[in-house]
């Protein structure tokens, strides 16, 4: 390390007991580490409102809570985990500390405004929090109109307006993330070397910044129509209630892909590093997430086929919703294929790699049903519904985020976890993430409506399963919370690559100083550079401690 290097990093470890050297920074690695203590926050929350009506549907009849208070609860949950967990997570904690690490960059290209992404985000979630202490929210997720808009007597307006300064912080990321890959990669990084995380985080760019203003302004024209008594979606003013639908679908479908596609590209990183191989078709994964962006804005009508629209605009959304599965499709593909002969080593990573495979497969091919329209008929608004969306962003998103976070928590923090515990809380979350939601496809099969706090008592077993369940994946989500911040302090070193990744984050030190290199990089070499053959060095924690086994693993040099 030279002298420079140092007192930079010296510096960079020192400023981070100051706090306001924290809430003001503009280095993108500092406002990574915020939003990881916010997005955490944030799903402590919404899963604590997720296990109260859990336990209220352990009983037919609705004798915990009221249906009015059940209604907020599942709205909180809704509001909570999708736009202040679930679309930030990993493009705004992971995405932000790596971005600029991968493509040799010293920072995004506009720090300040990243920054004030990061307080846009927090302000957005005081105000909607404020909404949910002060008056409740009993709308959903959707803020579905005329409901929202004219009859709901409870703080809907004031949680819209935290949503809206929210989606302003997930444009503003967006936008840095597009133009820093555009403009500031590394000497020899051209498109074709950058890793397929950049990739995905582009193309989930690209739908930040054109599908965000569209839900900002309906959410708005809510906000009027409650406000002023305009017509805008209200019949009996003379609005139309499926303008708000087609307007917040056109948005909120490409969302899914939002918080997807960057779990795409966390599992490609994982997939390759712990395979030992060349990604299978780096040209085919990197145009299927610029076909995913761009398909998802066309499918919107899918999630309307009982809503009154044209039969004939039916059939071209459900089979444009067909067609957007052939992408996502080729990524599991070649995932399968990269592993096929591959040196595959099965750490904590790849364990939640492995998960998100199996339960974001089973969640796409229940999506399949769902775009066929006279099956949607039977399933919509069931819990089949339910089980589908959280098999792909719980079993897929949350799978994902957790394996980006134990993959590159060296990286970050310069400290080792506990591997043993590392493997035991995926494999925990596995299966209690199934018993939960898998009896949730019976129950929509059977006919159970979802959002209803009391069901006829044929459906109780079922219930208490997907409650009991929801007890061990909760179990098995805090588990990771324990040993991580166990290992701030008692972790030993990581060194620079402790896992024998490829890729230039892994090329810099642990934690990274503030411009992240010492010299610019220049890239010489294809993405997923490993030799055939090639092993790894031997990984500190497989002895079951989370111990180096080598000098070499606890070296601070690159």
């Amino acid at each position: 390390m030279t002298p420079a290097a140092a007192t930079d990093r010296r510096h960079y470890l020192n400023a981070s007991y100051t706090a306001a050297s924290w809430l003001f920074t503009v280095d993108h690695k500092r406002i990574g580490i915020l939003y990881l203590l916010s997005v955490t926050f944030f799903f402590l929350l919404g899963g604590a409102a997720a296990v109260a009506f859990r336990l209220e549907l352990l009983t037919p009849a609705g004798d915990l809570v009221t249906a009015e208070t059940y209604n907020n609860l599942f709205t909180v949950h809704g509001v909570v985990m999708v736009f202040f967990f679930l679309i930030p997570a990993i493009p705004a904690v992971l995405g932000n500390f790596l971005v600029p690490l991968m493509i040799g960059a010293k920072d995004l290209a506009f720090p300040k405004l990243n920054l004030t992404s990061w307080w846009l985000f927090m302000i957005g979630g005081a105000i909607t929090l404020g909404a949910v202490i002060t008056g409740g929210v009993d709308t959903g997720w959707t803020f579905y109109t005329p409901y929202s808009s004219t009859y709901a007597n409870t703080s809907v307006s004031t949680a819209i307006i935290g949503v809206f300064l929210t989606g302003f912080a997930s444009i503003l990321t967006g936008l840095n993330f597009i133009v820093t890959i555009h403009t500031m990669r590394a000497p020899g990084m051209t498109w074709f070397r950058l890793p397929l995380f950049i990739w995905a985080h582009y193309a989930a760019s690209l739908i930040m910044v054109l599908g965000t203003p569209v839900v900002a302004t309906v959410l708005v024209l809510v906000v009027l129509e409650r406000s002023l008594g305009l017509g805008i979606f209200n019949p009996n003013l003379g609005g139309d209630p499926l303008l708000f639908q087609h307007l917040f679908w056109f948005y909120s479908h490409p969302a899914v892909y939002i918080m997807i596609l960057p779990a795409m590209g966390v599992v490609t990183e994982i997939i390759a590093a712990f395979s030992g191989r060349r990604i299978f078709g780096y040209k085919f994964i990197a145009f299927s997430s610029l076909a995913i962006a761009g398909l998802g804005f066309l499918v919107w009508g899918h999630h309307m086929f009982v809503s009154g629209q044209s039969m004939y605009a039916g059939i071209i959304f459900s089979f444009l919703s067909f067609l957007v599965a052939i992408p996502s499709a080729v990524k599991v593909f070649n995932w399968t294929a990269t592993l096929y002969k591959g040196q595959v080593r099965m750490l904590t990573p790849m364990v939640y790699a492995m998960g998100f495979m199996g339960l974001f497969t089973i969640g796409g091919l229940t999506g399949l049903f769902l775009a066929a329209m006279a099956l949607d008929v039977h399933f919509h608004d069931t819990y089949f519904v339910v089980a589908h969306f959280h098999y792909i962003m719980v079993g897929g998103a949350v799978m994902a985020y957790l394996g980006g976070i134990h993959y590159w928590w060296p990286k970050i923090t310069g400290k080792l976890y506990h591997e043993w515990w590392g493997r035991i809380s995926a494999v925990v979350i596995f299966l209690g993430f199934n018993l939960t939601f898998f009896p949730q496809f019976l129950l929509g099969y059977l006919g159970m409506p979802r959002r209803y706090y009391a069901y006829p008592e044929e459906f109780q077993v079922l219930n208490v399963m997907s409650s009991a369940g929801a007890s061990i994946l909760g179990i098995g989500y805090l588990i990771p919370l324990v040993y991580l911040v166990w290992s701030l302090k008692y972790g030993p070193d990581a060194g620079p690559n402790p896992w024998g990744a490829k890729g230039l984050e892994w090329e810099t030190y642990s934690p990274p100083p503030t411009l992240n290199f010492d010299t610019t990089p220049v890239v010489e070499c294809e993405a997923y550079d490993y030799a055939a053959g090639e092993m790894a060095p031997e990984l500190p924690g497989t002895q079951g401690h989370g111990s180096s086994t080598s000098e070499e693993a606890g070296s601070s040099e690159p």
